[in-house]
């Protein structure tokens, strides 16, 4: 059962629903509306899919930071004589199991302790201050669907503030000049940086997904190929099942699926499969 929990206040998350307003506001009764007409037949149909897609975007952040991304239980101890789990981290030094002495639990495969909410996470990928939440294994996909959306709206949103600057407009051009003026300037300082910004982010986590990493697991591998290649050896992520694989792992069996925020698929993140498993294993 997918976990919730109470968000408490935050600056950044306001700032990211004020900023989630604003260009829904000024896409909508600016852009499209000086372009296109709200109201005629491609300003309707612009408006419909550019609401849709800031209704998914607007979902999909509030699910990830109301999803609990994974705790561990309280009961859990890890079983080294199970056959079917061949893969056990272990510490780097002394080779013991992974125990964390500040929650008093062992950690499961792929768990990290997090600082900012001073408890281990499942699966953690990385604590996002813009959601007052981490990302780990049972909100990942969420987050991951969340960025995706607010890439397509950016963008989305770009163009219609070019086209409505450079495309004869059947609104007065000295209305445009005038008293939006200062929201186009506004939106082109915010839509810019952050057109780019989440498509390197989303490209960066499209990449891990590929890979089937988190971000700490690959900045722990850049350390673990390092110290290979200085002993000859050979390192390759022992979670890695292969590209389409991969993606099904995070983003579910079924493709329609996707793009939503579901996460019917992800099962208890205690343990995960490896290429060492048949392809019929499943995660328990």
């Amino acid at each position: 059962m997918k976990a919730t929990r109470g968000c408490r206040f935050s600056f950044h998350v306001t700032v990211v629903a004020a900023a989630i307003a604003y260009i829904y506001f000024s896409t909508v009764f600016v852009f499209i509306d000086q372009w296109l007409g709200l109201w005629s037949s491609p300003g309707i149909l612009n408006a419909v899919l550019f609401s849709v897609v800031a209704l998914f975007c607007i979902l999909s952040y509030a699910l990830a930071i109301y999803t609990d991304p994974g705790r561990v239980p309280s009961s859990f101890v890890p079983d080294v004589e199970d056959p079917e789990n061949t893969v056990q981290e272990i510490k780097r030094k002394g080779g013991d199991m992974r125990y964390c002495q500040k929650c008093s639990l062992y950690k499961p495969p792929r768990a990290h302790h997090c600082r900012v909410c001073n408890r281990c996470v499942l699966r953690m990928d990385h604590h996002c201050v813009w959601m007052n939440n981490c990302v780990g294994h049972a909100n990942y996909k969420i987050f991951f669907v969340f960025v995706l959306y607010a890439v397509i709206a950016c963008i989305y949103s770009l163009v219609l503030l070019v086209g409505s600057i450079t495309i004869d407009s059947p609104k007065d051009n000295q209305q445009i000049e005038g008293s939006y003026r200062t929201v186009y300037v506004l939106s082109g300082l915010l839509l810019v940086p952050l057109s780019l910004a989440l498509g390197v982010f989303l490209g960066w986590h499209v990449h891990l997904i590929l890979q089937n990493k988190t971000t700490i697991e690959y900045q722990e591998g850049v350390r673990a190929m390092w110290l290979a290649e200085k002993g000859s050896h050979v390192h390759s992520h022992p979670y890695d099942l292969g590209a389409y694989e991969n993606l099904i792992a995070v983003l579910g069996p079924n493709v329609c699926c996707w793009a939503f925020p579901t996460t019917r698929h992800i099962g208890s993140g205690l343990r995960y499969r490896t290429p060492f498993e048949g392809s019929s294993t499943s995660r328990s």
